[in-house]
């Protein structure tokens, strides 16, 4: 359910606009807002805090996606892309921190890797994480890449329940595990398990990539600086999902198309 302040916009608002982040102005309010979600939602130790931002290194490698509410220009969603190119200039991916990746490195300089995806507390819900997956898809496409991977995280606030329970959906829909591994595995624990009546969930980043056609590690890496279990994804473009693919497609108005270098 939107909250009253997105309820309120979305009677006046035309919709929303999606593009990547030209000026250093664009960064620091989608840093901004990531430090909103990731700080002082879940309660991270991200850097940058002390300027009310969250930013790495990575960051200036990156590509920046950025979602803004027509009607008041605020930025409300975000998700950063990094192609192979730049992430050997950068030292690596951002996923080869958490995951050993040796056993996919022939893939790696066909990807592009998404990551640090956040949408505004009033926004949930709405039409903001369609609308970022929608630039992905093209950006990845219009990169000539072969393959689009990442980490998504569940946070580990409710003692692991959250986490324990996209285990298990992955389980039932039988969702393939790609051959790679966590460096820091994260450890389910007995008291974090669900109700027997509670029905297993997804979170809408795993959905979405699910729904797109991806394969999953069942085993995720545990993040102490977020406090997250990451589960890490990978989604071979020749597996793109074609419903999937054109509904996203239908809510650009042009490629997003990569910088250069």
């Amino acid at each position: 359910m939107l909250g009253r302040h997105a309820a309120n916009a979305a009677e006046r608002r035309p919709g929303f606009t999606t593009s990547l982040a030209r000026t250093i102005t664009d960064l620091r309010l989608a840093q901004r807002l990531r430090y909103r979600v990731f700080a002082q939602e879940m309660g991270a130790c991200v850097p940058g805090r002390d300027q009310g931002i969250d930013c790495d290194l990575f960051d200036a490698y990156c590509d920046h996606l950025i979602v803004r509410d027509t009607a008041t220009s605020e930025i409300v969603g975000t998700y950063r892309l990094l192609p192979w190119v730049r992430a050997r200039r950068a030292g690596s991916f951002y996923s080869q921190g958490e995951f050993d990746l040796s056993r996919i490195a022939e893939v790696l300089p066909h990807t592009v890797e998404a990551g640090r995806a956040c949408v505004h507390l009033d926004y949930r819900g709405s039409a903001v994480l369609a609308q970022l997956w929608a630039a992905i898809v093209d950006y990845v496409r219009s990169s000539g890449a072969q393959y689009l991977m990442g980490c998504a995280s569940v946070s580990l606030a409710d003692g692991g329940a959250a986490a324990h329970a996209v285990r298990e959906a992955l389980r039932r829909v039988k969702v393939p595990s790609p051959a790679v591994s966590p460096n820091r595995p994260y450890r389910f624990r007995p008291r974090a398990l669900a109700a027997p009546n509670a029905a297993p969930a997804l979170e809408p980043p795993i959905r979405s990539y699910i729904r797109l056609g991806a394969s999953v590690c069942e085993s995720p890496a545990w993040d102490p600086q977020f406090n997250t279990a990451d589960y890490f994804v990978l989604l071979p473009m020749t597996r793109l999902n074609g419903h999937y693919a054109r509904r996203f497609a239908g809510r650009l108005p042009r490629a997003l198309a990569p910088a250069a270098g």
